[in-house]
């Protein structure tokens, strides 16, 4: 058997037609093709569809069932190629984002993520809550298809475009003397308990911030190390010491805690969409980097 699509469409011409000349001109060709074709059809399936006259064409009861089947198969084969397409040009499938617990705050991570939920309802968004290091791998691995994190050392199979560059706020209880201040030095806030990750969490700001201090001959000593940035506000609300987090978690505010500015003008912090090189990225994934880049303020 060797039925193709256009066989069915001149059928189902013919069929609602029920005149060869209409449906041929419906399709713009000649009649007596068409009319050969419908005989190859027909033999092709192995039954008369149409009970011809001189006068009159109508379907033969095999003719009306080849109707509605055909329909179905050419419905079937556009909506195919119409969700081939859509995926194709990212309107659909999933996106796969890894992002350290502070990119949320980010005022163009959180908007893009709005938007593009708005624009492309049907793509589904797989969000993972990872540190830094650990997103590494699975960017390699292609669990990931991007990654938000803070400005790490990456491997050479990762590409990376800086989306913020921000800077660094000192967060104190708000009892503490230095609340008061309007801004306080690096070499103050070591001098005082520190709240701050378990080194082992793997988050990129525990090398960012404790690398900052370390070129300023500087180390805290660590009161309490935890593994959430909210925990670490939580415990400088409660007075267990002073901390430094990056300005995008500013917009937790709590009446027992201060943000306040650090003097040195080093003490920034970058956030990083990262990318696999050798992983070539899915539509949607390539529409939404797009997409962050051209929010970021520094894309």
């Amino acid at each position: 058997m060797n039925i193709e699509l256009r066989h069915l469409r001149y059928f189902v011409a013919v069929a609602e037609e029920l005149h060869f000349g209409r449906a041929a001109a419906r399709l713009n060709i000649s009649q007596p093709p068409l009319s050969q074709q419908i005989q190859l059809l027909e033999q092709q399936v192995g039954a008369r569809l149409l009970a011809r006259t001189n006068r009159s064409v109508a379907l033969t009861p095999a003719g009306r069932q080849f109707l509605a089947d055909s329909r179905q198969i050419l419905s079937s084969v556009e909506d195919a190629a119409a969700r081939a397409a859509r995926l194709h040009q990212g309107e659909t499938g999933e996106l796969r984002l890894g992002f350290t617990s502070s990119a949320p705050f980010i005022t163009a991570v959180s908007t893009t993520l709005s938007s593009f939920r708005r624009r492309f309802p049907d793509v589904h968004i797989q969000t993972r809550e990872i540190n830094t290091r650990e997103q590494i791998a699975p960017l390699n691995e292609g669990a990931l298809d991007l990654g938000l994190m803070r400005n790490t050392q990456l491997p050479e199979t990762l590409a990376w475009q800086r989306i913020l560059r921000e800077p660094l706020l000192a967060m104190i209880p708000a009892d503490h003397p230095l609340a008061a201040r309007t801004a306080v030095s690096l070499a103050e806030l070591a001098r005082e308990p520190f709240v701050f990750f378990d080194p082992h969490v793997g988050t990129g700001l525990y090398d960012d911030i404790l690398g900052i201090m370390r070129r300023y001959g500087l180390a805290p000593v660590m009161a309490q190390e935890v593994g959430e940035a909210m925990t670490i506000i939580g415990l400088v609300a409660a007075g267990l010491g002073v901390s430094i987090l990056p300005a995008s978690f500013k917009r937790v505010q709590l009446s027992d805690m201060r943000w306040v500015p650090i003097v040195e003008k080093e003490a920034v912090s970058e956030m990083w969409l990262v990318w696999p090189k050798h992983h070539e990225l899915s539509a949607a994934a390539q529409r939404f980097k797009t997409q962050l880049i051209s929010a970021s303020p520094v894309g």
